[in-house]
Parts: C-alpha cells; sequence; structure tokens
C-alpha cells in the first residue's frame, strides 16, 4: 500500500466527490480517481460505490475511514510536536481569521512586523467557517467565537463593540414610522448558514420581524450595501471610523463580543508562532483601544 493514497481516500470520502478533491488538492480528476483504484487494489476491495452524484463509502470503506483518520490524527500530532520544538522564528504560520479583522487590522500592522521577522511567512486564512486546528488547518486562529473542544490554548486578547448603521442618505431618505419595527427602516442580514453569527443571534432575538431588504453571507459585503443605502446592518464600531454612518442603536443598548487568541497546545513552544501571537495581541489588537478594552478605562 502506498500511504500517500490515504490522502485521496480521507478527501473523497468526506466529500463525495472527485471534482472538489482534485481542487482541494490541487491535482487532476484523473490523478484523484487514480489514486483511489491504486489504494482499492492494495486493500483487495472496493471502497466506494461509484454514481452518478458522487462516490460513496461501501460497508468496507467505512471501516478503513476509522484506520484511515486515526493514520491522519497520528500524523497531525507528530507535525505539531515537531513544530512545536522550533526555537528559532522562521517559516510559515497559518492564521484563520475573519476577512474584517484580516484587512482592516494585521494586515496594516504587518510591515513592522515583517521587518522584524523576515523569515516568517503568514499565510492568512479569511473565512467566518470556523478552521480546525487540530486537523493543521490553521496554526492561529484569532476569533469571536470562544472555541468549546480540543487540545487548544485560549486567551482573551480583545473586546469588540456593535451598533446599528445606516448610510446618511439612507436615514434622510427613510424618516421613522412610528409603531413599526426599527421605525420601519429595512435590514441586511446574515444568511441561515451564518445563524450562529452574534449579529444574527441578536437580529433574530429582538427584531425577528425586521423588514429584510439583503441577505448576504460576509461583513465586507453588509457595509458595501449600507454605504450603497440598502438599509442598516449590525457592524462592529471599529470598522465605521472612514464611513459617514449613521448610528441608529448605540453599542450600549446592542452586545459586544470577546475576541480570542487560539492556540493549539502542541504549538505554543514553537518559536515562529509564538511571534506571531505576540505580534497579533500586543501591536494588533492592544494598538487599537477599540478593541483592547482601554477606551472603557480598562
Amino acid at each position: 500500500m502506498d500511504w500517500n493514497d490515504l490522502k485521496y481516500f480521507l478527501a473523497v470520502a468526506r466529500t463525495a466527490s472527485l471534482t472538489q478533491t482534485s481542487s482541494d488538492l490541487k491535482v487532476s480528476q484523473s490523478t484523484v480517481g487514480r489514486r483511489i483504484a491504486e489504494l482499492e487494489q492494495g486493500v483487495g476491495m472496493a471502497l466506494f460505490q461509484r454514481h452518478q452524484t458522487g462516490y460513496f463509502l461501501t460497508d468496507e470503506g467505512r471501516v478503513i475511514l476509522r484506520y484511515a483518520e486515526a493514520v491522519e490524527d497520528s500524523i497531525i500530532s507528530l507535525e505539531r510536536s515537531a513544530a512545536g520544538l522550533d526555537k528559532t522564528p522562521a517559516g510559515t504560520v497559518r492564521l484563520a481569521t475573519s476577512e474584517n479583522l484580516a484587512t482592516d487590522l494585521i494586515i496594516p500592522a504587518l510591515p513592522t512586523f515583517r521587518e522584524t521577522f523576515p523569515s516568517i511567512c503568514l499565510e492568512i486564512i479569511t473565512s467566518t467557517a470556523t478552521a480546525e486546528l487540530d486537523r493543521r488547518e490553521a496554526d492561529i486562529a484569532l476569533r469571536v467565537v470562544r472555541p468549546t473542544r480540543g487540545n487548544l490554548k485560549v486567551r482573551r486578547v480583545g473586546r469588540m463593540t456593535y451598533s446599528v448603521y445606516g448610510s446618511r442618505d439612507y436615514i434622510e431618505r427613510h424618516p421613522i414610522i412610528e409603531g413599526e419595527t426599527l421605525g420601519g427602516r429595512h435590514f441586511i442580514a446574515w444568511d441561515d448558514s451564518h445563524s450562529y453569527m452574534p449579529a444574527a443571534v441578536w437580529l433574530s432575538k429582538e427584531h425577528p420581524d425586521c423588514r429584510i431588504a439583503l441577505v448576504t453571507s460576509s461583513l465586507p459585503s453588509q457595509i458595501a450595501a449600507v454605504r450603497a443605502g440598502l438599509g442598516l446592518a449590525v457592524i462592529p464600531d471599529f470598522l465605521t471610523v472612514k464611513d459617514d454612518f449613521i448610528r441608529v442603536i448605540p453599542s450600549d443598548q446592542m452586545f459586544d463580543a470577546e475576541v480570542w487568541l487560539v492556540t493549539h497546545a502542541d504549538l505554543v513552544a514553537s518559536a515562529r508562532v509564538r511571534a506571531v501571537s505576540d505580534f497579533l495581541s500586543e501591536q494588533v489588537m492592544w494598538a487599537n483601544p477599540e478593541l483592547s478594552g482601554r477606551w472603557r478605562g480598562a
């Protein structure tokens, strides 16, 4: 058996698609199909049922999946342990965070970081989905949702306040209608797949019957919609400094979210991971009073 074939097997088992696996692993679809066929030949059994709608595990395939995941866990653990022994701040560090934290906070501060640590390459993964640190999808994460499972080191590095904003033009064109939810003004909301987001939870709880003008899956698109005058949206206060937005519901009537720096426990001792962690907590978060809590007197 070629152990590398297990990587392809796991990917297809999780996606049920040769096309998606080829895209994820950056290889051709024919390569994925060939590696699966070679693995099946090596173990002497069919691991997938081939259908027009995808590849689905056979009973034998489900048994092999358990062993393959155990092998994967061992390899990932070995990689993390090796990385944790690193004493030189050099190499690649994968950081998972939201797009707005990346573009508005982290990237503007990177020139200073690069001057201090020129041998570290920071790979930023921007997504509202939670990257799995246990699976090495990222080494560090900066999140507003605290993880509840995994062998992780978690610490609070800031607090993000939110308000409801509208563009000046929209507010002037849509005066308050008495007796209507949110004064009759329309709202820009998160889609159902992001119902766990703090802003989505707040809206569903406080104003479940509000008029929805637009549903999106990202905060940048919501901010763009507010700029375009489509309606109101919940936006972190630190992102509105450069916009001519009007605060409709202030932060003291809203909610706030703690910002968490998350690192896998096996990587805490790594010099390059520690350098990025310190950079995020000290130079990025602490340098912004709106996020560090110092503006509240902390």
